[in-house]
Order: C-alpha cells, then structure tokens, then sequence
C-alpha cells in the first residue's frame, strides 16, 4: 500500500521500554509491571500493552498513505489523513483490555493456549481522531443504520500487517454496522494517543479504537473498512476470542458455535502487591484497576482481607478533582477504568481478594475453574492475593 508497509520479518522492530515484561519476543507481546499499571490513570503509551501478532508495519510517506473504504457502497472513496483531520476531532477516553488478560493464572488449572499474560494486559488512554459515524457519513451511511440499502450489516477493519494466522495476510476484524454507527458508541479513527501521535506498536498512523469492547476489535495501521453483509470471516473473529465451557477441548471444538467475544466482563485486579507477597505486620494499601465493557460503570469494589469471610468497600476513583459515580452522568469516563484503593491492618498470613461489581449488577465469578476455557480468555475471577507475614519478633 502506498506510504506504509507491512514487513515479512522483524529487523526494523520500534524501540520498547525496558521495564516491559516480555511475553513473547515475535510477535512482541509485553505488558508492564502491575504496580506501574496503576500508578496513574492515564497509561503512558511506553508502558500500555503490546500487542501484536506479525512484524510492526513502518510508514515510509505519510502524504501517500490513505484508508479505502469500499464493499456494499455506492461511492467508495479513500481518505488520506488530511481528510480524516478535517473531520471533527473527538478525545475519548477509554480502557483497551486484551481478552487473555491474566491468562497465566488461568492456565494453572489447565493448560491453555496462547500468549501466557499476567494482569497489565490492559491500559486507559485518551484517544483522538475522527467518529467512524462521521467517517460512514461520506460515503453515504447516514447515523443509526442497522442495515443500508445495499445489504451491509457489518463494518470489516482491515490492517497492514502480516500474520501467520492469516497465511500472510492482514489482521481483521468486524463490528455490526448498528454499533459503528450509533454516536453514542464513540468509534473512533484515532491518530492521537494522550495527546501525542499514535507510536508505531500501538497503529500509528491510524488505529480503530472500539470503546467497550475485547482489544482485539481495535485494529491497528488501518488499511482498510469494508461494509459487508456478513460478519468478516478472518481467523481473529472465527477460529478465536471465542467463549466456549470447560467441557470444550480442541478435539471436540466447534467454531461456528459461539459468536464472537465483544464487550468484555467486569474484572477486578490488585495491583499493589504481586500474587504471592511477604509483609512486615501492620498497615497494608490495596490498590488496583476494576473495568466493564459497554460502557458499564462500577458501582462497586469489594475487598477481604481473611480469605472471603468478611469484606469491605474500597474506595473508587478516576480524576482526582471529580468524585466517581457508576453513573452515565457526563461527568466520568463511562469507557475507563476505575481505581480503587482500600487500607487494611494485616497481623498475620492470610488470602487478600478483590471482586468488582459493575452498574448493571454483573459480578465476577468466584472460581477461575468455574470459566476455564481452552483458548484462556476473560479469566474475570476474583483475584486473589497470597499474603505471608514477615513477624520479626517471633
């Protein structure tokens, strides 16, 4: 494609932050460490998550490079990023959560497949650039339309990359056509990331950002948006972030069972201490993230400090000079994360949990056995922290 390429190889790779924990090196697959995760609301783009699944694609002349849109249209057209920064510019911010987050936990019960995360795999940002409702609108598809008048009922993503899932092709994604074009929704073509240009590992020039939603919806370098009548058939929505029961192995698996995953659960993860940690006695801070998909906010947080017995309520934040409420009341980011922070007295050896609810009354489930699945994604169990007291006196 002019302007940008999609290497065969990883020679040309962007530099990353040190302090990254790798999880695979090619594909580069990263996450930081959970107590930088929550150090701030806002995740700074060298240590929000990595991640991708071929060699990062490298822009060579951003004046030649232009996003097609074409499919079940009348008129396609291609709009270089002169056009898209004429539109008007939107600041949404929302959490993208990669739908193996805490997959390593999930695969102490049984193995799973895929890249093995811990709990970073997930970062808020502000993200800026143009509604996809008004980037559909020139071509014709005016705003709340489920179906247009050539069949199209969904909205295909295509990026620059190459994968090995896709013998070599792009990676690509779909949404119904319904939610790209609800402006409530807030789809964003971003550019901009915490009001910097998008970095290479996170799509620059042009990224989809799906608020909401599984990260793996958000389609990075964007190519391509196709409107389609089916949803797109590529391997990502397929043949994976799929939901299927514990019961489900790769010999019996059926694909075309399950629909594919979009908004993602609430979860809940500790951040200020690591899954196995010693402490002198005395007062201990609990922190951490709690998130919904679909703009759910969390009413919520839950924290014990005696393995489930007894609990009390942290306290819940985003920007520190607006109070939260799980409200939709334009005053906090429905999209974003929660922060939550809680002090206990700890004296002696004990299980710490959190487990969050979200506005709709959803909660997360107690066991992660009870949602073991092959492929290890949406591990939402309450997290758990195994915490030895340290008594120097005894």
């Amino acid at each position: 494609m002019p302007g940008i390429t999609g290497p065969s190889d990883y020679s040309k790779e962007p530099i990353r932050h040190d302090s990254l924990q790798i999880n695979s090196k090619e594909p580069f697959n990263a996450e930081p460490q959970r107590s930088a995760l929550v150090s701030s609301y806002l995740t700074p783009a060298d240590l929000f998550y990595k991640r991708n699944h071929g060699p990062i694609p490298i822009v060579d002349d951003i004046e030649k490079y232009y996003v097609s849109i074409s499919g079940l249209i009348e008129n396609p057209k291609q709009l270089f990023m002169e056009d898209i920064r004429k539109l008007p510019k939107y600041n949404v911010t929302a959490t993208l959560q990669c739908a193996g987050n805490r997959r390593t936990a999930m695969s102490k019960t049984k193995t799973v497949k895929g890249v093995g995360w811990g709990v970073s795999a997930i970062g808020n940002a502000v993200w800026g650039g143009a509604k996809l409702t008004d980037v559909l609108e020139l071509v014709g598809i005016p705003k709340l339309t489920s179906t247009n008048k050539y069949g199209g009922k969904y909205v295909e993503f295509v990026s620059i990359d190459q994968c090995k899932e896709e013998n070599g092709g792009p990676y690509k994604a779909s949404i119904t056509l319904s939610q790209a074009t609800n402006p409530e929704a807030d789809i964003l073509l971003a550019y901009e990331m915490n009001g910097e240009p998008l970095n290479r590992d996170h799509g620059y020039p042009l990224r989809v950002v799906v608020p909401g939603v599984i990260g793996a919806r958000s389609v990075k370098w964007l190519e391509a948006i196709n409107i389609i009548a089916e949803e797109c058939q590529g391997f990502f929505v397929q043949k994976d972030y799929k939901m299927f029961p514990p019961s489900v192995n790769w010999e019996n698996i059926n694909w075309s069972s399950r629909r594919p995953q979009m908004d993602f659960p609430v979860q809940c993860v500790i951040c200020s201490l690591e899954d196995t940690t010693t402490i002198t006695p005395g007062k201990v801070s609990i922190n951490g993230y709690a998130a919904s998909g679909g703009g759910r906010g969390i009413e919520r947080v839950d924290v014990s400090v005696d393995g489930g017995k007894t609990w009390m309520e942290a306290s819940r934040f985003q920007k520190s000079d607006i109070p939260y409420t799980a409200d939709d009341d334009g005053n906090c980011d429905k999209w974003a994360w929660v922060l939550f922070e809680v002090t206990a007295d700890i004296q002696q050896s004990t299980e710490i949990i959190a487990k969050a609810v979200d506005s709709a009354g959803n909660v997360q489930p107690e066991k992660v056995e009870d949602i073991w699945n092959l492929r290890g994604i949406l591990n939402t169990s309450w997290h758990r922290i195994q915490v030895h007291v340290n008594d120097s006196n005894s």
